[in-house]
Order: structure tokens, then C-alpha cells, then sequence
């Protein structure tokens, strides 16, 4: 469905100006191969590019184009950047891959063609946000690296809120709808759920008084389950449940697995989701009762395999890395969870490439819920690794009562946070 569907980058909204009080630099924009994009080059380049990639644009049919958060911070230190719109909205991952990268190729071309004569960058960073996250952790993977139709080698990345579990969201996605299905007395028995319209009030009104903040008592159990699913115990947790968050992950629900046609088969798969009501990993009775009777998705599986003429049409995150990537993500965010952070992890360890992996807890509530300096503090620390092979630090992931210690988060969370600053000692 998604090559079917058409996009049109929008030139009007291409121009972008100065940052004040900035070093002096070059602006570039244009559309290249369907996509609108911005480059800007320091006067004072260093000699470094760093490529951002957004996140979500929706389903809208025009494409448009952002500048990364730490623009200014970038600019500032002699960093190059650019940004694509990508030629294509929806979630399609694979086009913000080949079409970042193909914008990091053409990099040289565009300086010429704007009469500035540049060197081939000595080093090529990838960042991004949400989607952007997922794209940034793709395309440094050695299956991006064989697979895509533009190749680029980036030496870094950072991605941040990104969806490192890639098809994983939607699968808690599925998850978390079958759960509250069963938990309400209406489970689901076919997928997906034709009558969810009708069946939504219903579902609502047994696990919430007021949807999403104020719980009833079967959607306490409700909650408990979606913080299992999203991460374990943990800081943030409780408010981020009862924020704008979790109103859109139920805004998922009732929909096919496809992912809003990236994919032409099923793609949801709850096969080896484990429904728990606590902290505990060892199953009670009624956690094991609940789970044999939840109803399972299994995905196709064609849906989303390898292909000959690209990357996959969801390309997964394997953490097949070879080189240094930072990772930030917030604690509270049940959008795109933290258990993306804990599913990466253990690919990497699984893989033994982990070493090159380091992650930070943020204690903000919601998605990408960062501050200015939590953002630059994870480029700057993948870029001394990077530069002069000093690993950053990060935090433990996956221990649970690391995870759920009321002071998690606080080594690398901004000390302006507020309500969210760490607990007195």
C-alpha cells in the first residue's frame, strides 16, 4: 500500500535562517530524489558531518523537513549538518534510511553547486528522535550497511526516544490491547478486532473512571501489565501511565498489523509476550491462567522479511554495530518504552557487540521528553568516544532493581528537571 501512495515536498517551507549570536555559516536547501532537505555548513567547519533524522511526520501528503534539537550546539562546535524530509510520510523507516542517506552522499555535490568547494567529510554522524531513533540505530547496522541501495558508513550514532525494538512497539502495541480486551470480559477472538469502535467505550469504562489518569480497580492490574510490558519498575512510570501518552498508544488500537500498510501481511506477533502483574519474573497462578487464555498474534512470516532490491520494508535494529552508538531515552514514556532500550540491549549482548553500546535513563515523563543539555551531552559523549576512544558512561538496563530504584535516572538527567529532579538522599 505504502508505494502507492504519493508525497510532495513543499519548497515554500524549505528557507531557513540564521541562529543568532552563531558562528557564520552556509544554508543550503532544495529537494533531491522526492525529498526536501537543509544542509548547513560553519565557515569554520571542522570537517565533521552529522546527519538528523526526524521523527514521525504523520500521513499527510506533503513532506516536510527539521532541524535536528542541537542545531545551535552542532553549529557551535564546527559541525556540519543535514536533514531529508523524506520522500516518503507514514512510518517508513526505509525511506528515511535511503534518503539520509543519499543526502550524506550528495553533501559535497550541493556545496559545489552553491559555489563552495569542500573535502569529503572526515567523519559521518547519524542522530535522531522517535522514528528518527530507529532510522539512526538502523543505519548503523551491518544489515543497513549490506543491504541499502545508498550505503553510507557512519563512525556514530545517537538516537534518542528511538524504537530500537523496531517491529517490538507494535507488537506491545497488540499486546496491550489484548490485555485490556481480556481484562474488561470482552477478549479479543479474531485480529484484528473489527468491532474495536463499539468495543472501546466499554473496555474504557472497566479499567479507567477517567481515561487515561484516574484507574478503576481492574485497570490498576491494567497498569501493572503495561509497566511490565514497557520496562519493569521504574521511576516515571506512573506518571507517564497517566499522561497524553498512553491515550495514543490506545489510539493504536483496532488497527491490522501492518503497520498502516509499510507492511502487506501481518506483522504483529505476541507469541513470546509473557503478561505479568508485578515485578517479579516468576509466573503466579493467575499471571499463568491470564496468559493461556490471551489471545496470540503470530506474524507472517514474509511480512517483513530480507529483500533483494533494498532494506527490508521494516528495517530492524539488530544492534549488529561496530561502532560507537548513545542512546537516550525517557523513563516514563509508554509511547515508544524503555523496554526498547532493554530489547536492544540484550541483541547486543546476545551478539557480543554491547561493548560498543552505551545507554541513559532520563527521567522525563513523556516521549522524547528531553532537555537541551541531555541531547548534547549524549552527542558530545559519542563524539569523544568516537574521536579519541574515551567510552562514555551509561546506565544499567536491565537489572530490575537497579531499574527500579527511586534514583534511577538522576546520573545523566538534567539537574534543571523539574517536577521530575531525583529524590533527596
Amino acid at each position: 500500500m505504502q508505494d502507492s501512495r504519493q508525497f510532495t515536498p513543499d519548497p515554500t517551507r524549505l528557507p531557513f535562517t540564521a541562529i543568532a549570536d552563531a558562528p557564520e555559516t552556509d544554508r543550503w536547501w532544495g529537494v533531491l530524489d522526492g525529498a526536501s532537505y537543509r544542509v548547513e555548513v560553519p565557515k569554520n567547519w571542522n570537517g565533521m558531518l552529522v546527519m538528523y533524522a526526524h521523527g514521525y511526520g504523520g500521513t499527510g501528503p506533503t513532506v516536510n523537513v527539521s532541524d535536528p534539537p542541537i542545531r545551535a550546539h552542532l553549529i557551535r562546535n564546527g559541525y556540519a549538518w543535514g536533514a531529508s524530509s523524506f520522500s516518503k510520510n507514514y512510518y517508513d523507516v526505509r525511506a528515511g534510511i535511503e534518503d539520509t542517506n543519499a543526502l550524506a552522499l550528495a553533501f559535497q555535490s550541493i556545496a559545489a553547486q552553491n559555489g563552495r568547494t569542500l573535502a569529503a567529510p572526515a567523519k559521518t554522524y547519524i542522530i535522531g528522535t522517535s522514528m528518527g531513533g530507529h532510522i539512526a540505530a538502523a543505519a548503523v547496522d551491518a544489515e543497513a550497511q549490506e543491504t541499502a541501495n545508498h550505503k553510507v558508513r557512519y563512525h556514530g550514532a545517537v538516537p534518542m526516544c528511538g524504537v530500537l525494538g523496531d517491529t517490538e512497539l507494535y507488537n506491545y502495541f497488540g499486546a496491550s490491547q489484548i490485555a485490556a480486551q481480556q481484562l474488561a470480559g470482552v477478549p479479543a477472538t479474531t485480529w484484528p478486532v473489527s468491532n474495536w469502535a463499539e468495543q472501546a467505550p466499554k473496555v474504557r469504562s472497566a479499567l479507567f473512571s477517567t481515561f487515561p489518569s484516574v484507574t478503576t480497580p481492574l485497570g490498576d492490574q491494567y497498569k501493572e501489565i503495561v509497566k511490565q510490558l514497557t520496562g519493569g519498575e521504574r521511576p516515571m512510570f506512573n506518571e507517564g501511565f497517566a499522561g497524553s501518552m498512553n491515550a495514543t498508544v490506545w489510539g493504536t488500537f483496532g488497527r491490522d498489523g501492518t503497520v498502516n500498510g509499510i507492511l502487506n501481511r501481518e506483522g504483529y506477533d505476541t507469541t513470546g509476550i509473557v503478561y505479568q502483574f508485578d515485578n517479579d519474573p516468576a509466573l503466579t497462578a493467575a499471571e499463568q491462567s491470564f496468559n493461556q487464555a490471551a489471545f496470540r498474534l503470530k506474524a507472517d512470516p514474509e511480512a517483513n522479511r530480507l529483500r533483494r532490491d533494498g532494506l527490508r520494508w521494516f528495517p530492524k535494529a539488530n544492534a549488529r554495530i561496530s561502532v560507537p552508538v548513545v542512546t537516550i531515552h525517557t523513563l516514563g514514556d509508554v509511547y515508544v518504552p524503555f523496554s526498547m532500550e532493554q530489547i536492544y540491549k540484550r541483541r547486543a549482548m546476545a551478539l557480543g557487540t554491547d561493548p560498543w553500546l552505551v545507554q541513559r535513563a532520563i527521567r522525563g515523563v513523556s516521549h522524547c521528553d528531553f532537555t537541551l543539555d541531555e541531547q548534547t551531552a549524549a552527542f558530545d559523549a559519542m563524539a569523544r568516544w568516537e574521536q579519541n576512544g574515551v567510552k562514555p558512561e551509561g546506565d544499567e538496563v536491565l537489572d530490575r532493581a537497579t531499574v527500579a530504584d527511586p534514583h534511577y535516572g538522576c546520573k545523566f538527567s538534567s539537574r534543571s528537571r523539574t517536577p521530575n529532579a531525583c529524590p533527596a538522599s
